[in-house]
């Protein structure tokens, strides 16, 4: 008779689970730019020991997400301008190349990102920000691996996190955009839909530029 699951094969590791907690949280908003956080307070937090906790942290450190103070904590950095500004290069970069080689669009691309406008719709009216901002960068991520760039995909999803966490912070911040937002995926989804690949491509040139944009204190 087969033995039964270990606790551990059925629950993440500790530091697993403290990572996932603070990297959404960070992601999230929970924890702004500028918030510190104590060992002590995220392993109660997590229900583990303060072991797993820097463990986690140092990880997150890895990826920027927090700066560790030695006895007194990690602080969550603030999205910078100059990280908006290198994000949105890398962004036009490959997702106008791939926005132009998507026409011929095929029917399961345009279906997919129909389903996922429909989504954005749904979540603004139920004034779900995080899930917007989900379904925005999954939008854009479909239309990168339609592409079929293998190497190119693996680079559009190390912005991931970036864009994401940029994302939830501007509709915060501007929440009369998103409206507009999802009028311009509108606009992308037309342009590929009717085979009109400079369209597509002038459409996301606009659409990814405005978050610069705004981080300059700019608006359109």
């Amino acid at each position: 008779m087969p033995s039964a699951p270990t606790v551990q094969s059925r629950r993440p590791a500790a530091a697993d689970r403290v990572y996932a907690h603070v990297k959404d949280a960070v992601l999230q908003r929970r924890y702004e730019g500028g918030t510190l956080l104590t060992e002590g307070d995220l392993a109660q937090a997590v229900g583990v020991s303060r072991t797993p906790v820097r463990e986690a942290l140092l990880r997150l450190e890895g990826e920027g997400l927090l700066k560790l103070y030695p006895k007194k904590g990690a602080l969550v950095l603030a999205v910078s301008a100059q990280e908006i500004a290198d994000v949105v290069e890398t962004r036009l970069l490959v997702e106008k190349y791939a926005a132009g080689k998507a026409v011929p669009a095929p029917p399961a691309l345009i279906a997919r990102l129909e389903e996922l406008v429909d989504d954005m719709r749904e979540q603004a009216a139920a004034g779900d920000l995080n899930a917007v901002s989900r379904s925005d960068r999954a939008f854009h991520a479909e239309i990168v691996r339609s592409a079929g760039n293998r190497i190119l995909s693996d680079l559009y999803e190390q912005l991931r996190d970036r864009q994401l966490r940029m994302g939830v912070a501007v509709m915060h911040a501007h929440p009369d955009r998103i409206a507009k937002n999802i009028a311009e995926h509108t606009e992308i989804l037309t342009a590929l839909r009717t085979g009109d690949a400079e369209a597509a491509t002038d459409i996301v040139h606009r659409h990814v530029s405005w978050v610069r944009n705004l981080a300059r204190g700019e608006t359109r």
